[in-house]
Order: structure tokens, then sequence, then C-alpha cells
């Protein structure tokens, strides 16, 4: 019965990841039309992170020790400032779509900082490596990052923060259930917000009504269901598993951009978006050569 709970929990985690996520990116681009890029972030997670620590502490959930605060710090400037923040920064000029399929190599950077803690890379993993680096140089010739080197190296560096952060997180000392998520969420929100005030970003004059409904959406969804479900399957299943959503998000990036917000898609961006889901689905069906120790 248990094994059947958890894998229930396994599928519903991975059902939030999968559809609540690849709707965010356009949540991004409707809550940046009032707020700036960092503060909405900042806003986001702060609000989100707070709340459940408070609903967890009210619930008789003990205070994360020092070295778990350490730990959860980590991963919250790797994961929701770098990883998310660098993406509301980026799409302020960049299509909601073509954020997600640059986040889409995230499985990839996994598998590549997997060796750091021992994972072999296998041969089918290094082929999906090869065939989604191409799909990284497809789109970077013939979309809409034709050009735009910084935007291009930004989201790079986003999906490489994102995905470090999730492999290192299994070996940090964190804290243990939902307080994983919510120190996350609450540190990495503080840092967003530090960085949003050293940029000079100052508060809207004017917040439109999608910009607020964008802003709750990010905070109870994209936040407080979401995240916390992709921290469950980090300490549930290996990390490439957890992050197969890259594999679904840009689908539906793509689908609810063009739909709700009328972005176009060209020919070189859907052959690079099947090239890198090809080189996401090798490493994602790879068989591990040896098995990563949970902390």
């Amino acid at each position: 019965m248990q094994y059947k709970n958890q894998s229930l929990l396994i599928i519903l985690a991975l059902f939030c990841t999968y559809f609540i996520w690849g709707s965010t990116y356009l949540a991004i681009r409707f809550g940046i039309e009032s707020f700036p890029p960092f503060m909405l972030a900042g806003i986001r997670f702060t609000v989100a992170g707070l709340v459940l620590y408070l609903v967890l502490r009210a619930f008789g959930a003990p205070c994360p020790t020092k070295q778990q605060w350490l730990g959860a710090t980590a991963i919250g400037i790797l994961l929701p400032a770098f990883g998310n923040g660098t993406v509301c920064y980026v799409q302020q000029t960049v299509s909601s779509s073509l954020a997600a399929l640059s986040i889409a190599t995230a499985p990839i950077w996994m598998a590549i900082f997997s060796s750091i803690w021992g994972h072999k890379i296998t041969v089918r993993e290094w082929l999906g490596i090869a065939i989604g680096l191409v799909g990284i140089v497809l789109l970077n010739l013939g979309g809409s990052l034709q050009g735009d080197t910084v935007s291009a190296v930004l989201l790079i560096f986003a999906a490489a923060a994102w995905s470090f952060g999730s492999v290192w997180g299994k070996y940090l000392a964190t804290p243990s259930g939902l307080m994983a998520p919510a120190t996350q969420m609450f540190t990495g929100g503080l840092v967003l917000l530090m960085i949003s005030a050293l940029q000079g970003e100052t508060w809207p004059q004017h917040i439109s009504t999608k910009s607020w409904g964008a802003m709750w959406f990010l905070i109870i969804l994209g936040s407080l269901v979401a995240y916390s479900a992709y921290q469950y399957l980090l300490k549930t299943v290996r990390p490439l598993v957890a992050s197969s959503n890259t594999f679904v998000n840009p689908i539906v990036a793509f689908a609810a951009g063009m739909w709700l917000a009328n972005e176009h898609v060209n020919k070189s961006e859907f052959i690079a978006l099947a090239v890198i889901l090809v080189g996401v689905f090798l490493v994602l069906s790879a068989e591990p050569k040896s098995s990563m120790q949970n902390n």
C-alpha cells in the first residue's frame, strides 16, 4: 500500500511539473508586462516560501538547523534566483516558448554534472548530450536567438544553474519534507529581491489585472504546488527523471504562447525543439551504470 501511495504521489508530482510549469513561462511574460523581472520572481518565491514555512511551523514542523538553512540557501540561489530569475530577465526580449525550449536542455546538463558525484555517463547519454547540443546550436543559428548572444548565454546559464543545484541538492543537508522547498523558495526569493534593489527596479505605477493574475498563478501553482512537487521528486527519484518535465514543458509553452499570446514559432525553432527533445529522451531513457546515493 505504501508503494502504491508513493507511486501515486510521484505521478501527481510529475503532472504538476509537466503542465503547471509549462504554463509558468507564459505567466512570467504576462507578469513582466507590469512588474520588473527580478521583482516579479523575488515576490513570487519569497511570499510562497514564507507562507509555506509559517504553515509548516504552525503544524509543528521543526525549525531547520543552521546547516540545513545553509544548504537550502545554496539551492535557493541556484534554482529560484539564478535559474528562474535569469529566465524572467531574458523573457523581456525572448518569447515564453523560446525560453522554455532553451531550459529543456536541463537533463543534459544534469547528466554532465552528475558525473561529479560518481555517475558514469553511458554511451546512450553521451549520444543524447551530443544531439541536445546540436539542437542548441540550431536554435541559435536559425531561431529567434540568432544574433542575440547575450540572451542565448543567459538561458544556457539558467539551465546549467538549475541543473547543478538539482543534482547538488541531493548531497546537501537540507530540511525534510515540505520544509525543503519552503526554505529554498524563501532564501532564493530574498536573494532575488536584493538583486532587484541593486538593479534599481521600482514598484510599478500601474499593475494590470493580467499581471496580478500571473503573479498569483506563479505564487500558488507555480511555486507552492509545482516547485514543492519538483523537490519531492528530487528526493524520491533520480534527478534526470525529476527533470523529465523539460520534455513536456516546451510543448505546453509553445501551445500556450501561440494560443493565448499570439507568439510566432518559426520552422527553425520547431526543428530545434524536435532535435533537443530527441537528445533529452535519450538521456532520460538511459540506464545508469551506477546508482547515485541519496543523502
